[in-house]
């Protein structure tokens, strides 16, 4: 018989239907233990928990190929988040394409403003006139001292003979009446300078004081303009300087030769001496340089005492006499 199974056998002790009833309630209540104890023996082993199969992780170390076909794991480095790269800018719209303009004229410079000073002559310290002519300009430069001046003026006068003289601002107003008679008298008188500064040492603002005020002073005392006859003090000057006396309307004027008559006799000088330099330089377009003044040593006029000696060794070598106000324009 297999465990767990009850067999009810037809055998009954006794007879009659109330006695079969009467011993069937305990086979019931055994047939129940039976079954019970059945119910519990039949359960065999106790079912287990489910294992878990382990995953399998990734080595950090090359698995050999384990045959062909068969994916092997390989290390990756840790993935790292890439920079985000910002997109490039949108390219703007090309602007409209304007219509083509008509050449546009060519430029021209404007026009340098008038300074009364002809091209040819802007630049240039001119220290001969550019002739043929057997012609000489007698010059006088005036600033200290007026000793001189009647005595020129009377022997100008005497030999019919222009002249140009150059004075400065201080002259005019010091010797007002002696600027008047040289002007009076017919010879044209020119700026030279002011106050008779070294103009390569002077700076442009005060070569063009010097200028002004020496213009103002000549005229108030002549009645006309200096422009634009101009010497350079001392004779000193640059190409900047110039061209700062051409702006402001002046021509500047040298010297061919200097009779060196303001060294006076104790320079070593004389009315021989003075004669003897004007006359050895004579030349077609020769500019003389004289002094109406005395020599602050000694005193002498030279160039005054000489002048009449001058005029006529010149003449008698032909030459004739101008103003450089005549060779202007």
């Amino acid at each position: 018989m297999g465990v767990g199974t009850v067999v009810l056998s037809s055998g009954v002790v006794g007879a009659g239907p109330g006695r079969r009833r009467g011993s069937a309630l305990p086979l019931v209540g055994l047939l129940l233990t039976v079954l019970l104890a059945a119910g519990c023996t039949t359960s065999t082993t106790p079912p287990q928990a489910p294992t878990s199969t382990p995953v399998p992780t990734a080595s950090s170390t090359p698995t050999p190929s384990t045959g062909p076909g068969t994916p092997t794991a390989t290390a990756s480095p840790p993935a790292t988040s890439p920079t985000p790269v910002p997109p490039p800018p949108s390219p703007s719209p090309a602007p409209p394409v304007p219509p083509p303009q008509p050449p546009a004229p060519p430029t021209v410079p404007p026009p340098a403003p008038p300074t009364g000073v002809p091209a040819a002559w802007r630049g240039v310290d001119v220290s001969r006139v550019a002739t043929d002519r057997a012609v000489v300009a007698l010059t006088f430069d005036a600033g200290s001292s007026n000793a001189g001046v009647a005595s020129v003026l009377a022997t100008l006068a005497r030999y019919d003979v222009p002249a140009t003289f150059f004075v400065t601002g201080q002259f005019a107003r010091r010797y007002p009446a002696d600027v008047r008679a040289i002007s009076a008298a017919g010879h044209p008188v020119g700026n030279h300078s002011d106050s008779h500064p070294d103009f390569t040492q002077t700076t442009t603002a005060e070569i063009q004081r010097q200028l002004a005020a020496a213009e103002a002073s000549i005229s108030a005392a002549t009645g006309h303009a200096a422009k634009p006859l101009f010497r350079f003090p001392y004779g000193a000057r640059t190409a900047e300087d110039i061209h700062v006396v051409n702006d402001a309307g002046y021509v500047p004027f040298r010297w061919t030769v200097d009779t060196l008559g303001w060294k006076g006799t104790s320079g070593g000088q004389s009315v021989e001496s003075v004669r003897a330099r004007v006359l050895g330089a004579a030349q077609p377009g020769e500019i003389v340089l004289m002094h109406v003044g005395a020599n602050p040593d000694d005193g002498s006029t030279l160039d005054a005492a000489a002048l009449g000696s001058v005029i006529e060794g010149l003449r008698e070598r032909g030459y004739s006499f101008i103003t450089l106000r005549s060779l202007l324009p």
